[in-house]
């Protein structure tokens, strides 16, 4: 069949709105690494990964409305997930190159110092403990398992509409978060504060640490055994806002408007999964606040974004 103007409408037609902001989300992107082309490197390959997953989005969308199969339904309703991550790594190929390679710590730590003082962080390395540490580490990195349990729980009702607007605001919550590393990017107290290297004898935990931290160190491309110097250079710039703290939060307002059942838990976990990202030296404390207020900015304009997008009204709460 010839890819016409009637399959173009058709394949538009299916996106839901959860697509259809991913596709603008990076024909925004696209257009940054255009407009700052000069500047990035790579701005050639991130044009075409950008327009592979929005094809990618588009045909999956047309073929989980016409086909039969449920894996094939089921890989269209969670696929945004994946694609949150991948968006999030191609952040690391444009904030750097936009700003020169400059970060804006300094800014962060005047804000926190005027905001908090100066004694939280003594405060904190004298609480410090083993078993707190362990604790603490086991909430942080277990960040993504909080949109599954959630999502799992919404996805095996009856009535989809739940997990749909779940997986929007999730989604919509991550991009603003990205929204605020463009502007303010940089690397976070373990690397201006401390010595990253310091990490393991200044915050030692028990068996889990270790392990977790480097998984951590994973996602922003830092190698095991890495010094100070390269660890701050390759570490991605997503301090401002703290996205844990914000789509924790998103996370468990929308778990306890859809009562799932592991909400409860998941409040223990996310208060002290939020409290880890300063603990851990992870954030400054101004970007737990400036994560708490994307978060209420997130939930007060996700439903009109969502009917923007052609799906109506959010489902009520039950």
């Amino acid at each position: 069949m010839r890819f016409g103007i009637p399959d173009v409408r058709r394949c538009a037609a299916s996106l839901d709105a959860t697509d259809r902001m991913l596709v603008a989300f990076w024909g925004f992107l696209a257009c940054v690494s255009l407009v700052f082309s000069a500047r990035i490197p790579h701005w050639r390959p991130l044009l075409a990964a950008f327009a592979l997953a929005a094809a990618a989005v588009c045909f999956l969308a047309s073929a989980a409305r016409s086909s039969p199969a449920g894996w094939v339904r089921s890989l269209h309703d969670w696929i945004a997930f994946p694609l949150v991550l991948f968006t999030y790594k191609a952040l690391y190929y444009l904030i750097g190159p936009i700003h020169g390679g400059r970060d804006f710590d300094r800014l962060l730590i005047a804000a926190d110092r005027w905001l908090f003082g100066t004694g939280w962080p003594v405060w904190l390395d004298r609480i410090a403990n083993p078993l707190l540490t362990e604790l603490l580490q086991i909430a942080y990195t277990l960040f993504y398992l909080y949109f599954i349990v959630v999502g799992l729980q919404l996805y095996c009702r009856r009535d989809g509409s739940p997990f749909r607007y779940f997986r929007f605001t999730s989604v919509y919550g991550f991009f603003l978060s990205y929204i605020g590393y463009f502007f303010l990017p940089a690397v976070g107290p373990r690397f201006t504060l401390h010595a990253y290297s310091d990490m393991h004898a200044d915050l030692p935990g028990l068996g889990l640490t270790p392990l977790m931290r480097r998984f951590v160190d994973f996602f922003e491309a830092i190698p095991p055994e890495a010094t100070d110097a390269v660890a701050a250079a390759v570490a991605q710039r997503d301090v401002f806002p703290s996205g844990h703290t914000m789509l924790t939060l998103v996370v468990l307002w929308l778990a306890y408007r859809y009562r799932v059942r592991a909400r409860h838990v998941l409040l223990v976990a996310g208060l002290l999964l939020i409290v880890a990202t300063v603990y851990l030296r992870y954030h400054y404390l101004v970007d737990v606040v400036a994560g708490a207020l994307f978060a209420l900015f997130a939930l007060g304009t996700a439903p009109g974004l969502y009917a923007g997008f052609g799906e109506g009204r959010p489902a009520r709460r039950e």
